[in-house]
């Protein structure tokens, strides 16, 4: 379940003016959202690797590798990537921009690399990529291709194969939009619809699992304290982050 970019701005915005320490406005609250949205979910992948490299508890809901996937979970999903001919000499295929499940998203991690949905594609770097032909034990086959990621694009082996290849990656997080439309004093009126495009009035509710909601709201009020040149804002803010980052890793 996402997070009520709703419950956050408003959060946010008691925080603010309970001191009277200012206001934020709703644009600077999407952009500021947006920024610090993808600074928790790039982070996703440090904690893991690092939890990889320590013994985990064997307890239901306490084994921290499987509490970052089930984070990243959220952004994991499938599509097929497309067979370009650029030239005589030249041909690829082009990462999904839209997946199996009819969403448009940006790419950001690769996972597996399949061909006919039950074929593994090996990775290899250009060098390997480039001397795979060279002996009958190594040159790919229909049963046993290689790709090559190069300029997001795919360079797979052997050439006869021209469809059938999927990608499983992991995808960026929506910008954070809270939507309003302005009523007859010139406030803003929470626009609780989905956002559907350019000049639409709608939200778009932050991706990041639930239990991120608490260091989603500090995070943006380290930003709010620079926004409004309030030291003593940062200076708690950050302080609170710091102090749940070590218990995390504690």
């Amino acid at each position: 379940m996402a997070i009520n970019v709703n419950t956050v701005y408003q959060t946010v915005l008691m925080i603010l003016n309970k001191e009277q320490r200012g206001y934020m406005t709703p644009t600077e609250f999407n952009k500021i959202s947006t920024q610090v949205q993808l600074e928790i979910f790039e982070k996703y992948f440090d904690d893991l690797n690092q939890q990889l490299r320590v013994p985990q508890a064997d307890t239901d809901y306490a084994d921290r590798q499987e509490n970052i996937d089930e984070k990243i979970a959220i952004f994991k999903t499938f599509g097929d990537a497309t067979y370009v001919t650029q030239n005589a000499n030249l041909s690829y295929f082009t990462l999904p921009s839209t997946d199996s499940y009819g969403e448009v998203v940006s790419f950001y991690r690769m996972g597996n690399v399949m061909y006919d949905n039950e074929k593994i594609v090996q990775r290899l770097d250009r060098h390997e990529f480039s001397y795979v032909n060279r002996s009958k034990l190594t040159k790919p086959t229909t049963l046993n291709p290689v790709y090559l990621y190069e300029n997001q694009k795919l360079f797979v082996k052997p050439t006869s194969i021209t469809s059938n290849i999927q990608v499983d990656y992991v995808r960026k997080p929506k910008d954070v939009i809270w939507g309003f439309t302005t009523g007859n004093l010139g406030q803003y009126i929470w626009d609780e619809n989905p956002y559907t495009g350019i000049g639409s009035t709608g939200s778009i509710n932050f991706e990041l699992h639930e239990s991120e909601q608490s260091e989603v709201i500090l995070k943006i009020l380290i930003y709010a304290g620079i926004v409004i040149r309030d030291p003593q804002i940062v200076q708690a803010a950050a302080a609170q982050v710091q102090a749940d980052e070590i218990n995390k890793k504690s």
